[in-house]
């Protein structure tokens, strides 16, 4: 394997696969890359308006999650609808069932015996409270138990190892985005990256648990210009308005500023807080065989750390648990640097490499992804950071797929985000077919997640 240092657990290849927004692919190519002085900064505008609402009410509680996979809710128990935008929080009649459908399971699997008892005391907890709390134990079980049953995931090999940081005291924004930085330092340690998760506390049904407006814990800014240009990440230019909108100056005007987090905790106001330069471990992307690539200033970051996807276990919604794995080269080279509403870099990488870009039938595309890839592991590997590429990742699910079923349990595959983006045929999962039954414990994207992180509450 070409880690440096050598790794043999983790997941990959699923963090950083988020489908193309709407209107991206409108801008065509170049969106993201100036052909000229784009590249360079930007004058960093003043957006230090103070706070004045105009955001959607936080009830986005979880949608019909339960009613799709536990099979309680399938029979007819406890059914539950789409939320109103001023619905409570999940009642005692559906939270029932998704409970006692997980603690069942959770001692079944850990053989953790009689789960009667057990079961008492979530029944008495939620006819009192309308919830009940996880065990320490309980989180961490269905915390990984979600990564398992990820289907979009190929780097399920070692859903085991997930370190689970228990951080459900945590309310205030200060104090989640202080951990946050936290979990990114204890996610890196100096390029040894190691899957992670921290769990903040979940909605209840006399408020809702925090939101992290941010995709991912470290996102790059995306500065819209009057020519309709973007210098930096396209997929962020709303994120960095709001966070403009919230008082955020803006960064150095480069492709690569990092965002400040935007937090939201139980007093319903988002907040930016500017995640400190320890907590942010980059790698800057050079070639082994072209001295010229590293005039190209280019750079990522190592921890992939989704912070959007609820976790959700046995009916509670824990909405903040941001978490990581490590990246498959793939996502960076073939993705985030290459799409053409986001960085967009081929067309530069082809013209710098002397390929003839007038006809697709050159292939020019195809040889500069592959050298783009290739510059990726190199420069990951040169700074000791951990990353693993999509032929090995392959080859590990289906070691993950041989395990699971020899321990009696059916492994969900999503084939279109299993399969690499590129070398697809090449790779051992290219050529079979899954089942794509969707499980809980799970990690859900809701729209509301995803309309935060676009910045579509933004007016």
């Amino acid at each position: 394997m070409p880690d440096t240092p050598q790794r043999t657990d983790g997941p990959a290849g699923w963090l950083d696969r988020a489908e193309a927004r709407d209107g991206g692919a409108a801008r065509g190519e170049g969106a993201a890359w100036d052909r000229g002085a784009a590249w360079g900064r930007v004058a960093s505008e003043d957006g230090a308006a103070a706070w004045g609402g105009g955001f959607q009410e936080r009830h986005d509680r979880c949608p019909e999650a339960a009613a799709r996979r536990h099979p309680s809710a399938a029979a007819g128990i406890g059914h539950p609808r789409t939320p109103g935008p001023r619905d409570p929080a999940p009642t005692t009649p559906e939270l029932w069932p998704a409970a006692c459908d997980f603690i069942r399971a959770h001692h079944a699997e850990e053989r953790l015996g009689d789960p009667a008892p057990r079961l008492a005391e979530a029944y008495a907890e939620i006819a009192e409270t309308g919830t009940y709390r996880h065990t320490e134990r309980e989180l961490t079980f269905g915390a990984r138990v979600a990564w398992r049953n990820a289907n979009r995931c190929i780097g399920r090999l070692y859903w085991n190892s997930l370190h689970v940081r228990d951080r459900r005291h945590l309310t205030a924004a200060e104090d989640i985005a202080a951990a946050c930085a936290d979990h990114l330092r204890g996610a890196s340690q100096d390029g040894r990256i190691r899957p992670l998760i921290t769990v903040f506390a979940p909605d209840a049904p006399d408020r809702p648990g925090p939101r992290i407006w941010n995709e991912q814990l470290i996102r790059y800014a995306g500065y819209a210009q009057r020519d309709g240009r973007v210098v930096g990440d396209p997929r962020n230019e709303g994120l960095t308005a709001l966070a403009r909108r919230l008082g955020w100056r803006g960064g150095d005007g480069t492709p690569f500023d990092v965002l400040p987090l935007i937090v939201q905790g139980t007093d319903d106001k988002p907040r930016c807080f500017d995640l400190p330069p320890d907590a942010v471990l980059e790698v800057p992307i050079e070639h082994e065989d072209h001295d010229w690539w590293g005039g190209l200033s280019l750079r990522w970051h190592a921890v992939p750390a989704l912070s959007t996807m609820c976790l959700e276990i046995g009916g509670i919604c824990y909405q903040a648990a941001p978490f990581n794995g490590w990246y498959m080269g793939t996502e960076i080279g073939a993705r985030n640097l290459a799409d053409t509403d986001r960085y967009d870099l081929l067309p530069r990488i082809a013209e710098r490499l002397g390929l003839d870009t007038t006809s697709d039938r050159s292939l020019w595309k195809d040889r500069a992804l592959v050298e783009l890839n290739r510059a990726v592991l190199y420069s990951f590997d040169r700074a000791g950071v951990t990353v693993t590429d999509h032929h090995t990742e392959s080859r590990r699910f289906l070691t993950h797929l041989d395990r699971e079923e020899r321990k009696g349990r059916t492994v969900g595959a999503d084939w279109s985000w299993i399969v690499p983006p590129i070398s697809g045929s090449a790779t051992p999962v290219f050529h079979r077919t899954y089942d794509t039954t969707e499980r809980t414990p799970a990690y859900v994207q809701h729209p509301e997640a995803l309309a935060r992180a676009s910045g579509d509450f933004l007016i």
